[in-house]
């Protein structure tokens, strides 16, 4: 079965610029279906990410979420090594992208290699980020980056809707 594993962007964008929760109720619904359904999920360092402010996406988290929406990234640390050792090999990028993007809690290169977990097991999972491809670029390490170098496939929001049949 494929997954989509959504990154905290996913979440943060919709409720503070284009889906607010008053307004496209919905879309959070339908987020809600989803998730316990199986057909989406994310991990336990977007948990993190979402849960750190006191805000109202983060109590809509907490109360709508179940626990295992979030699924736990410790079995992955193989596949994080090699993110770690590319991107710290790759000359295009400044050690100020490196740092930033190699900090332990941060969610991105944990999608990605909870995906790559997840394909070793014959588990299609494709990762779900609002960030947009920019190969040029040495000052940030960007998601679709990663996931094009270790071939994992990824989408936005929209698409997955559209691949999945779904409308909000």
């Amino acid at each position: 079965m494929r997954k989509y594993l959504l990154d905290s962007n996913i979440f943060i964008q919709a409720y503070r610029m284009h889906y607010p929760f008053d307004v496209v109720p919905s879309l959070w619904d339908k987020l809600i279906k989803l998730s316990d359904n199986g057909v989406i999920l994310s991990i336990d360092k977007v948990k993190k990410e979402l849960f750190s402010n006191n805000d109202e996406l983060s109590r809509w988290c907490k109360s709508r979420l179940r626990n295992t929406f979030f699924v736990d990234t410790e079995n992955c640390i193989n596949k994080y090594i090699d993110i770690t050792k590319w991107a710290n090999s790759h000359p295009r990028y400044e050690l100020r992208a490196k740092e930033e993007f190699l900090q332990a809690d941060l969610a991105d290169p944990w999608l990605v290699a909870y995906a790559m977990t997840e394909r070793e097991h014959k588990n299609d999972c494709i990762i779900v980020t609002h960030e947009k491809s920019q190969p040029n670029t040495g000052k940030k390490i960007k998601i679709p980056e990663v996931c094009n170098q270790f071939k994992i496939k990824h989408t936005n929001l929209i698409e997955m809707f559209r691949e999945i049949g779904e409308t909000f």
